[in-house]
Parts: C-alpha cells; structure tokens; sequence
C-alpha cells in the first residue's frame, strides 16, 4: 500500500500547436472517479467547437486501479492510453487531464498522434504545484489525567493531526495518525506509559492531507 503520494495542488494548462492542429491539456485534481468525470464534461462545454477531447485519470493512489481513459474518436490506442500512461509513470496521484485538439486539416498519423498527446500531458505536468497526500488511521487513546505529560511528549514525536480530546474521568482523546508510524507509535506510546494508555484503532487507513 501506498502511504503517501503528491497530489495537484492547482490546476495547470499547456498548449502548443503542431502541423496546424492546437493541443491544450488541463490537468487537475482529481480525488474521486465523479469529480474526475465532473472536469472532464466542464473541459469539454468550454470548447464545443472542439475536434476532440481525449482524457484520462488515475481516481486514488497511484496504484489505485480506478482509472479511465479515452480517445475520443481518435484512432483507437492514439490518445487516452498513451495519455494514462505518462499518469501512471509520473508517480502522481488523485490526477486527471484532459487534452483539446482543434484539428488544423494536417492528419498526424498514429504515432504522431501519440507522440503529441503524450507531449500535451507531459508539458502539462512539468510546472503543475503539487502537495503532498499522507495515508492515516484513527487512533483513539484513553488515559488517567496523571499519564498526560507522558502522552503529550510521545505525540510530539509523530505526524499527527486533527487530536481531539475528551476531559471526563479519563482523557478521551481521538487523533489522525500517519499509517506508516502506526507500529512505532503504539510501541513507543505502550513502553513510555509503562502499559498504563489504553490505545485503540478506531478506522482502517484512509487519507488526510
């Protein structure tokens, strides 16, 4: 599994024209297949006049297996696989694009066209800001106000986020943790208190920025 990964933090744009044809990719975030889907239909009312819009997303991680493409009327392999293919080799996730063509009368020929839609979502990657997406579990943690101090110094040590605590007999204190520090965490945490921090996995890992 993968426990982090960059994500577009923007969108971006990269146009260039070849043998009269106009080439524009849109590259965008994308964390799930509707909103992948939802940018594609907008790309495509901002240019009705176009010749084609070919696309393609990965919806999640990089390994994630939700993804798409398409050629759209393109000849058949010329467009979208090509365009996934630079996705998957980039390493990002949660990322769609989309690429306009305004056909110029000059046909490309299949590898011309590959070359040129792969050309189009590699511009559009090389300047895209980027941030960095870190998978998380929901740890809940339950200790006596006299284990505090102790709590306090081994959450300081670990990429935690969103904590919550809960002030009752007991400290209930709900947090965000990074995935891959969950081991460590538990360990470090069980050993400092001498046992004394009952420490729970509320969720399965998801993803927090």
């Amino acid at each position: 599994m993968t426990t982090s990964y960059h994500i577009p933090a923007t969108e971006n744009q990269f146009e260039f024209e070849i043998k009269r044809s106009q080439f524009i990719c849109y590259a965008n975030h994308a964390s799930d297949r509707d909103t992948a889907e939802h940018f594609i239909r907008t790309i495509r009312a901002q240019h009705p006049q176009a010749r084609h819009v070919c696309w393609a997303y990965i919806a999640g991680a990089p390994d994630s297996t939700i993804m798409s493409m398409s050629d759209d009327g393109e000849p058949s392999g010329t467009a979208g696989r090509p365009m996934l293919k630079i996705l998957q080799h980039s390493g990002l996730g949660e990322i769609v694009v989309a690429v306009v063509r305004y056909y110029g009368g000059i046909k490309l020929g299949t590898g011309g066209l590959q070359r040129a839609y792969s050309d189009a979502v590699t511009g559009a990657l090389e300047n895209l800001s980027l941030k960095l997406k870190i998978h998380r579990v929901k740890v809940e943690l339950r200790y006596d106000y006299a284990q505090e101090s102790a709590v306090r110094y081994v959450l300081g040590r670990y990429d935690i986020e969103e904590q919550q605590p809960h002030f009752d007999t007991q400290i209930l204190m709900t947090l965000q943790l990074a995935t891959a520090q969950w081991d460590a965490f538990k360990t470090e945490l069980t050993n400092y208190s001498a046992g004394a921090v009952k420490i729970n996995l509320i969720t399965a890992p998801s993803i927090a920025n």
